[in-house]
């Protein structure tokens, strides 16, 4: 496959677009949270060694289809070529969302258009919100900011994603929904009602189940447009960049999903 039109070999730069995955982290909504223990220490065994039990989806980590899909494909079965890296832009809308915000195909195409970058069908997609900042490890950390008001999209924008052919997406968010298409909208139910204060309108008006109800997953995982959610990192110094994009994640056999590092590779002059 000939790279040579995205990105000049001599001259690349390899940027790391992953959160760090810790027990830190808080876990989303109704997870639980990781654990993780020392089996080994160097004064009694002779070496160190941890044990954790977790989720999968605690920092960088890439939804896999079955995550969504019974019977849908597993982690290990993703390749490397034409899918998991791949050709794609990272388009920076933060100048245009703020907490709870519904952005929509307009507003990537704005900010591309903006940006001065090009998003193209079959494209990687990586969405920058700016919300890592509010993720724990991050510049500003905010929980409540980062897990349940972050802003997110809904149908119309998964229908663009499949007209667009997308390979897969990434998102410096907790979640690719919006998090009250999820079930964060059950479980706080005040924030449901300063998000209604905000928009002048009734959720059920905006975004109504079920339709909307995870619609990022539900919509696009049977087409196996898959996405990786908590990018952070480095993903300020690639914005409004094409690049060739990957993810890494652990060749997880019958796995949901995975623990995953995410990179830009991107010419420097």
């Amino acid at each position: 496959m000939d790279w040579s039109k995205i990105v000049d070999w001599s001259n690349v730069r390899v940027y790391d677009l992953s959160q760090p995955t810790s027990w830190k982290q808080p876990p989303f909504m109704w997870y639980p949270p990781m654990k993780v223990y020392w089996i080994k220490h160097l004064g009694e065994h002779g070496v160190n060694a941890q044990f954790i039990e977790t989720s999968l989806h605690f920092g960088t980590h890439f939804d896999g289809q079955a995550h969504f899909v019974t019977g849908g494909r597993d982690i290990a079965s993703l390749p490397l070529e034409d899918y998991l890296v791949g050709e794609g832009v990272v388009v920076d809308i933060s100048p245009y969302v703020g907490d709870y915000d519904i952005y929509t195909v307009d507003t990537l195409k704005q900010a591309a258009k903006d940006g001065g970058v090009e998003i193209k069908k079959g494209d990687i997609l990586i969405i920058h919100t700016g919300y890592h900042r509010y993720a724990w490890c991050g510049e500003e950390p905010d929980e409540v900011r980062y897990m349940v008001k972050h802003p997110g999209p809904d149908v119309r924008f998964a229908k663009w994603c499949l007209e667009m052919k997308f390979k897969w997406l990434g998102v410096d968010a907790i979640s690719q929904d919006h998090p009250l298409n999820t079930v964060i909208r059950r479980a706080r139910p005040d924030l449901v009602a300063e998000a209604e204060k905000k928009w002048g309108k009734k959720i059920d008006e905006l975004m109504p189940w079920p339709e909307n109800y995870q619609v990022m997953h539900t919509m696009l995982f049977p087409h196996l447009i898959l996405h990786a959610e908590n990018l952070g990192g480095d993903i300020k110094k690639v914005l409004n960049r094409r690049a060739i994009i990957g993810a890494f994640p652990f060749k997880f056999q019958d796995g949901e999903s995975a623990f995953a590092r995410v990179v830009a590779f991107v010419s420097e002059k």
